[in-house]
């Protein structure tokens, strides 16, 4: 079938976005390609119509469990068979996936990069028909990245097993140095990387020093009409932003990954309904989430780096309609920012000590516990270990990223349901033991395909078909294990651990300090780089940005808290970026009057020397003193 016909079939386009049928005819014709396109340009289009353009099963890595989950859920409800594999799910299922992905008609198959290194894996990968390998959140390859998993570096050793597959890379956040990493790493025969601008002139940056966070965001509440959201750093303030709204008179709510799911579900439905207008939120909101209208995007707290801000302020305006991202920052912000990265990277004693905690909480000897997962607390943890929270759980993620352990926040597990015993055995018991017959016989007609494959179940949608307790079906179900028939997968909403290694003796632990340093050493650059972005006062917002992820010759926005004063000179961009060029120079050198100025810049007319001082002065470039002296702040 033609790609422009799959599309329209599938999804109901008529005609491809931007560079998206660029993307899907390199594929198509096996060349490697790597994929820029920001937040909300159609990515996974890119790599799912070209995957039923082919015979065979397009292998989709991604890191997020969450967006997996959705973009399942998304492509069977179009009637496209996927899966997806990821840690915490039991060896029978995974197993059960990948024979159907192997003998039956999977098109798309998700794998968390966790997975790549099982062996289970890697020998179904032999006998599958792989028609594409499609890596997401690409940048997550890359040291240079601000993301980076050590996990993904397997992909390499992936494409041996797959000669002849092309590549199709794909992320919305790549500075030039991890573009040109991402195509190293993935063994790019031949660089080709295809990229739209990300450039967004329908969004409008404002950045603002601000003391009274709370009172200018109900200032732009009031005056900005449509939906919103706003982000901060932790859990807590959700709530709290989210309730000084209410009683301010403006419908919003909070969200959080330690919300149970149903809330969660609940809370994003209401505000993509426009039931809700702003939810408050941790950056645990907003990935794969495609709402089209959002006016407003607010950053209350300093975001960790330019690749997130962006990310999260580009989920303003998909709709190419006005909008406004605004951040807010105070210097305390700046001081929390720096101490959190020093937290954020502890040293090999460290991570050796709460390694060695890990396996003695969940009492696993040495060489056992590899796949193992467990329900975790870690405020239990901390206590029964005496460990600082936050050192703890920085030591959890670095233990992560090398590929130890896979550390989930609490998401929601389906309780699943597979008939292991065949329909002849099944019907057998079921004579003999006519006490669980109706039982058995009413799971069958709620539920179709338990014989082939894991099935969601609800044990309380099951409890009140019976008219019985919750409990009780539980406890049914529980007995059909024990007799042999099925397994059940219990469902859960709490955080878990999975171990992705058998647990090793810490003395055999291979932690670099080096490589702990140099991965510091990038997230402080990255640091640095925002703290220069909200610090700027004479450059526009937009081209700060664009200029960070390569784009070097953009024009200014017009429309940012930058130009809008810029705006007031009536100077062209040349004239004033010229005399800022001649300014900046002498007034750091020495102490000027303003007629000391303009004389020094003869042939430059005296009232554009003016103004551009002026506002040099409003935006704290230059100082007064009281001798009337000029000088760069």
């Amino acid at each position: 079938m033609d790609i422009r016909q799959i599309l329209l079939k599938y999804w109901g386009y008529s005609r491809f976005r931007p560079l998206q049928e660029d993307i899907i005819n390199a594929v198509l014709e096996n060349r490697d390609t790597l994929a820029l396109l920001p937040t909300g340009g159609g990515k996974s289009i890119c790599y799912q119509v070209p995957a039923l353009a082919r015979e065979g099963v397009c292998i989709v890595v991604s890191p997020l469990i969450a967006l997996m989950k959705d973009q399942v859920l998304n492509l069977k409800n179009r009637g496209i068979n996927a899966a997806a594999i990821y840690s915490g799910m039991s060896r029978s299922e995974m197993d059960i996936m990948l024979d159907n992905a192997v003998y039956g008609d999977v098109k798309l198959l998700y794998l968390s990069p966790e997975r790549l290194e099982t062996e289970l894996l890697r020998e179904r990968l032999k006998k599958m028909k792989v028609n594409l390998l499609a890596i997401d959140e690409a940048h997550c390859i890359s040291q240079w990245g601000y993301d980076f998993r050590p996990p993904y570096l397997r992909i390499a050793v992936i494409r041996e097993l797959l000669p002849g597959v092309p590549v199709l890379a794909l992320t919305a956040t790549a500075t030039p140095d991890v573009v040109n990493d991402i195509q190293e790493k993935l063994g790019f025969k031949t660089k080709n990387a295809l990229s739209k601008s990300f450039e967004r002139d329908n969004l409008a940056y404002m950045v603002a020093k601000e003391e009274d966070k709370l009172k200018r965001l109900l200032t732009v509440t009031n005056n900005i009409q449509g939906t919103g959201i706003v982000y901060v750093r932790n859990r807590k303030k959700t709530r709290e932003i989210a309730e000084f709204l209410q009683k301010n008179g403006v419908s919003a709510d909070y969200y959080h990954a330690g919300l149970d799911p149903k809330t969660r579900d609940a809370r994003q439905n209401a505000w993509m309904k426009n039931e809700k207008r702003i939810i408050v939120s941790t950056n645990a909101f907003g990935m794969g989430i495609d709402k089209p209208d959002v006016r407003f995007v607010v950053h209350i707290d300093l975001p960790d780096c330019l690749e997130a801000y962006f990310q999260e302020a580009g989920r303003g305006g998909r709709d190419e309609k006005k909008a406004y991202a605004a951040l807010f920052w105070e210097e305390a912000d700046i001081i929390d920012a720096k101490k959190n990265l020093e937290q954020s990277y502890p040293d090999s004693e460290t991570l050796r000590h709460v390694y060695q905690a890990l396996g003695n909480y969940f009492q696993l000897a040495t060489g056992s516990g590899r796949d193992a997962t467990f329900e975790f607390s870690i405020s239990d943890f901390c206590n029964s270990y005496r460990f600082s929270p936050v050192i703890a759980y920085s030591a959890l993620k670095s233990l992560q990223r090398d590929g130890y352990i896979f550390l989930s926040d609490g998401f929601n597990e389906t309780s699943r349901l597979l008939f292991t015993a065949s329909k002849e055995d099944l019907y057998r018991f079921q004579v003999e033991h006519p006490k669980y017959d109706g039982f058995i016989k009413m799971l069958l007609r709620m539920y179709t395909g338990m014989f082939n494959d894991f099935v969601k179940i609800d044990e309380d949608t099951i409890a009140r078909r019976a008219e019985q307790s919750r409990e009780n079906m539980v406890k049914m179900l529980r007995l059909l294990v024990k007799f042999g028939l099925c397994q059940y997968i219990e469902g859960s909403d709490k955080p878990k651990i999975t171990f992705l290694t058998e647990r090793f003796d810490v003395k055999s632990l291979n932690f670099s300090d080096k490589a702990t340093r140099d991965l510091k050493v990038n997230a402080a650059k990255r640091l640095d780089a925002i703290i220069d972005y909200i610090r700027c006062e004479t450059k526009c917002r937009s081209q700060l940005l664009l200029a960070y992820f390569g784009e070097k010759e953009s024009k200014r926005c017009g429309v940012c808290d930058v130009c809008l004063e810029r705006n007031k000179l009536s100077l062209s961009e040349l004239e004033f970026s010229s005399m800022i060029e001649l300014l900046k120079p002498m007034l750091k050198a020495q102490s000027l009057t303003l007629d000391q100025i303009v004389d020094s810049l003869k042939g430059k007319q005296a009232q554009k020397i003016i103004s551009v001082i002026r506002w040099l002065i409003d935006n704290d470039k230059v100082i007064v003193d009281d001798a009337g002296l000029h000088r760069w702040r």
